[in-house]
């Protein structure tokens, strides 16, 4: 895909056409925790959703119509969350020329960024649902799930797990089954995104003003999830590889899409790795039954390997615990 000269690549919506519609505040997911932000002397300002992000430019959806806006050398004196993300509510000058500043988000989704340093790498704010998306095949794979379950549960986001493909599978109930038993409660839904029956269970997460994101691995069907749900052929799709179910880059940079019956979904490049970054919080919630195992050893820096008392251990050998867990929570804690 090429860019203008702008950074937008092309064929992204030209600014200045006309939208297809016009969503209101409420449709773009304002309410009252921004517009408690909005001071009295910004109230000539106008709200506006982050829709696109590029290197040196943002598009932005507001009440009305969208545009495209260039950012300032300001925005890159600090750091890469300092700067607007998709999902962001920021406030424009009133000729919508530039952006003034962000308001305070409700919940970031972040990971460590490549390279040798902790740079935090934003992927969408004020996000309320998040779709890990999976699929019914060789692709599942649980420690990646639990990654992006620490990953939302850090955030305050809701995790939905979604498996798609599930008619590829001879018995999909043993993927869903897998899944539900990482996290207690957390939803599942087994779709098939090209049967629209299967669809209406995952729509439901899709409210009014409600935004949901979709992350995932290349080829699990991500891009046809979001065309289904979008009514239209929003994101270009492609076929997985015979040989091992993984699948072709479709998407190439998040976007934000107004869904026609209410919600916002934020669609994602596919991701071979997820690396996480301060997600202790999620870890606690993810895997609490080790936590509150560990509590309980003998020694209170029991590595939970062949010291006496360990409970970690003794509930492992009795079968209450399944090693997998430990070694998981080991390896995600370490690198977070």
């Amino acid at each position: 895909m090429g860019r203008s000269s702008g950074g937008r690549p092309t064929g992204a919506p030209d600014p200045d056409e006309a939208p297809a519609r016009s969503p209101t505040l409420a449709e773009l997911g304002w309410r009252e925790d921004f517009a408690g932000q909005v001071t009295a002397a910004e109230r000539a300002f106008v709200p506006a959703r982050v829709a696109g992000v590029w290197r040196r430019s943002i598009s932005v959806l507001f009440s009305g119509g969208e545009t495209e806006l260039h950012l300032g050398g300001r925005w890159f004196q600090g750091a890469a969350s300092e700067r607007p993300a998709i999902g962001d509510w920021v406030l424009l000058e009133p000729d919508r020329n530039a952006v003034v500043r962000i308001l305070d988000r409700t919940s970031l989704l972040h990971r460590r960024a490549a390279g040798r340093g902790h740079t935090l790498q934003p992927m969408a704010a004020n996000v309320d649902v998040l779709f890990v998306v999976t699929s019914c095949n060789e692709e599942f794979n649980v420690a990646r799930l639990e990654r992006y379950l620490a990953l939302a549960l850090a955030a305050g986001v809701q995790p939905v797990l979604v498996l798609t493909k599930s008619d590829t599978a001879s018995d999909p109930a043993d993927f869903a089954r897998a899944a539900s038993g990482l996290l207690q409660d957390v939803p599942v839904e087994l779709v098939d995104a090209r049967d629209p029956a299967t669809l209406d269970a995952v729509r439901a997460w899709c409210g009014v003003g409600r935004t949901v994101a979709l992350f995932g691995s290349s080829g699990v069907g991500k891009s046809t999830l979001v065309n289904s749900l979008a009514g239209s052929d929003e994101q270009r799709t492609g076929a997985a590889r015979a040989a091992d179910a993984k699948g072709r880059h479709t998407t190439t940079h998040r976007s934000l899409h107004l869904l026609p019956d209410g919600g916002l979904l934020v669609d994602s490049p596919g991701m071979r790795e997820l690396t996480l970054a301060d997600v202790d919080a999620g870890l606690a919630v993810l895997f609490n039954d080790v936590i509150e195992l560990a509590a309980q050893c003998r020694f209170r820096d029991c590595r939970h390997e062949a010291e006496p008392g360990c409970a970690v251990q003794a509930a492992i050998s009795s079968g209450a615990l399944d090693s997998r867990r430990l070694a998981s929570f080991g390896k995600l804690r370490s690198r977070s």
